[in-house]
């Protein structure tokens, strides 16, 4: 008999992968020495990470069906490939001192890799840990969450040390190494693995086991989808502007705002698994009430907050409830649609992450410039939020109707068994 691999250490090659292309949330690292070096507008520079993150929403829509079919392990030396491949090519671009090829190169090749290893290893784990499913996707996406605090320090070393384009080369062959080895320990589940917690499942089963192209036709994938869109988009402006917002309302120094960027970086991380954690105990559907709740007071009370260190606490808190809004959903996705494609959903719903990736950013720099005041800012984000507070309040209703349904199912069957 072939032995069954160790589940921990599933989860930490998992983790390996994350922890690589996680790595694209340190690129602003690279933007001042791009800008000196050769001379191209920040603007410009900027647009190398939009189409990176873009390019990670098209290709985990597109490729879920891929990862699906083909397993972790092939998807995962697909990603290490592009993103390995995507990040060594950079140094080639910046070498010929192209930003169009570097669009190319990182955007394109390195976001495509972003987006197959970003999904990879999710559905897999939720199949190694039916038990603690909050958990197994917390730990892997909370690697995402926390690589730009640990590539951050080494990028700006290499920079220093080496230049640009070694720098590029480099990071590519490590992550590409790092990603490799990762993904051939992973696979999936051998067939019947934890049967015992399998059999005592189904007396509380997922709600119903859909492909892809099913889940997307039902409301309860869309109420998914626009829930995450305003988790993210939320949580996304408020990173790409913390520190003015820091120095603005609650007077911060310019020094003091950047070191509080960094520690959300920490919270970040945390969040993801703290929550996903919490969400095996809590229930997906009240941690994302809880998530809509906490960050509705946070946003409409901070304006007000003028005090240094509340004013962080409550920034912390609302970083924290964005990172597990991404670490919560795989598991989400499993209680509601089976696992039988839970890759591929997970990609399809991701694309609620490159939408609010152009939006909040863009949403939030055009309101202060109408307004000259993030305060209104704030409010708008608040409000959107009683709005994904409404959802998570309304999915529940058809949560419980197929419940019922299921419960009827079951009955039904017992019916014609005994007769």
């Amino acid at each position: 008999m072939k032995k069954t691999k160790n589940r921990w250490l599933i989860a930490l090659s998992a983790v390996g992968i994350h922890i690589s292309i996680g790595s694209v949330y340190a690129w602003s690292v690279f933007t001042n020495p791009l800008i000196d070096q050769y001379g191209w507008d920040l603007s410009y520079v900027s647009l190398t990470f939009s189409i990176a993150i873009l390019f990670l929403g098209l290709s985990a829509a597109f490729m879920g069906h891929f990862v699906e079919k083909y397993g972790p392990r092939i998807s995962g030396i697909v990603a290490a490939t592009f993103f390995g491949a995507g990040m060594m090519a950079s140094g080639g671009a910046t070498l010929l001192e192209s930003i169009w090829l570097l669009y190319v190169t990182y955007g394109v090749l390195a976001g495509i890799g972003l987006g197959i290893g970003y999904i990879t290893p999710v559905s897999t784990l939720v199949k190694w840990f039916p038990d603690r499913r909050g958990l197994a996707t917390g730990l892997a996406i909370m690697g995402f969450g926390f690589s730009a605090m640990i590539a951050s320090p080494i990028m700006a070393g290499l920079i220093d040390s080496v230049g640009i384009p070694a720098t590029f080369f480099l990071l590519g062959i490590v992550y590409f190494v790092l990603m490799m080895a990762s993904a051939l320990y992973l696979e999936r589940p051998p067939e019947g693995y934890m049967e015992e917690f399998i059999v005592e499942k189904k007396k509380t089963p997922d709600l119903s086991q859909l492909t892809a192209n099913e889940a997307v036709k039902t409301r309860r994938f869309w109420f998914l989808w626009v829930m995450l869109f305003i988790n993210i988009t939320c949580g996304i402006a408020i990173l790409s502007v913390a520190s003015p917002i820091a120095q603005e309302i609650a007077g911060l120094s310019a020094g003091a705002a950047a070191a509080m960027v960094g520690v959300m970086g920490f919270f970040n991380g945390a969040g993801r698994i703290t929550w996903a954690s919490i969400s095996d105990y809590m229930g997906r559907p009240n941690v994302y009430t809880t998530f809509f709740l906490v960050q509705i007071a946070a946003f409409f009370t901070l304006p007000g907050i003028t005090q240094a260190l509340l004013f962080q606490v409550v920034l912390f808190l609302i970083i924290s409830c964005y990172g597990g809004g991404f670490a919560s959903v795989p598991a989400y996705i499993g209680d509601l649609f089976g696992t039988k494609q839970l890759g591929a959903i997970h990609g399809y719903i991701l694309t609620a992450w490159a939408a609010a990736g152009l939006v909040g950013p863009l949403l939030v720099s055009w309101i202060r410039e109408v307004t000259e005041s993030y305060v209104l800012t704030l409010s708008i984000f608040g409000a959107a939020l009683v709005g994904a507070l409404l959802i998570s309040l309304w999915i529940r209703v058809d949560i419980k109707q197929l419940k019922k349904a299921n419960r009827a199912a079951q009955g039904n069957d017992a019916h014609r068994m005994s007769s």
